[in-house]
C-alpha cells in the first residue's frame, strides 16, 4: 500500500514501504512511483544505511555527486554510506517511472540534506519510528550546553 498524505509540488513520488509492511528489521524495501515532472525525494545521503535502486519502468533521472544522468529500465545502481552515496531520483520524462529501492535498515541513521542544510536523525526498529528529528545546520550547540552535574 502506498503511504497516505500529500507531498509538496515537485516531490509527489509515491512510496509503498514493503519492508515496513512486512515487519522486516534489517532490510528496507520501497516501491516508488514517480509521476512525470516530479521527484521521489530531496538530494540526500545516509550515515547509517546503504541503498540500491532497480529501475522497473520508465527512464528516471539520477542525481549524484557527479551530476545528473538518465537511468534505463532494468538498471541497478548503489549508494554507499556517506557523502559519496548522495542521490536524488526525479522523472524528467512524460511517462511514469517505477523504482524498487532496497537498503540496510540500521536502528539509527543520520541523513544529510545538502541543498537545504538539514540533518535528519532517525531511530527505528521494525514498524516503529521511535525517534525522528530534522535539524537545520547552524543551530548546533556545544556538547556541554545546558548540562549540570548531578546534585
Amino acid at each position: 500500500n502506498f503511504e497516505e498524505g500529500e507531498r509538496p509540488e515537485g516531490f509527489r513520488g509515491r512510496r509503498a514501504r514493503i519492508g515496513y509492511d512486512l515487519g522486516t528489521e534489517l532490510i528496507g524495501a520501497s516501491l516508488w512511483e514517480v509521476p512525470p515532472g516530479e521527484a521521489a525525494y530531496p538530494y540526500h545521503f545516509h550515515y547509517g544505511d546503504e541503498e540500491m535502486l532497480i529501475v522497473l519502468e520508465g527512464t528516471p533521472s539520477l542525481r549524484t555527486p557527479e551530476g545528473w544522468r538518465d537511468l534505463e529500465r532494468g538498471e541497478v545502481v548503489s549508494f554507499p554510506v556517506g557523502e559519496a552515496g548522495a542521490h536524488q531520483l526525479a522523472n524528467k520524462t512524460d511517462e511514469p517511472a517505477r523504482i524498487l529501492a532496497i537498503s540496510t535498515a540500521e536502528d539509527v541513521d543520520a541523513v544529510i540534506y545538502p541543498d537545504s542544510g538539514k540533518t535528519g536523525v532517525h531511530y527505528r526498529r521494525g514498524k516503529s519510528d521511535e525517534y525522528r528529528g530534522l535539524f537545520k545546520h547552524g543551530t548546533e550547540v556545544d556538547y556541554w550546553d545546558g548540562e549540570k552535574p548531578p546534585s
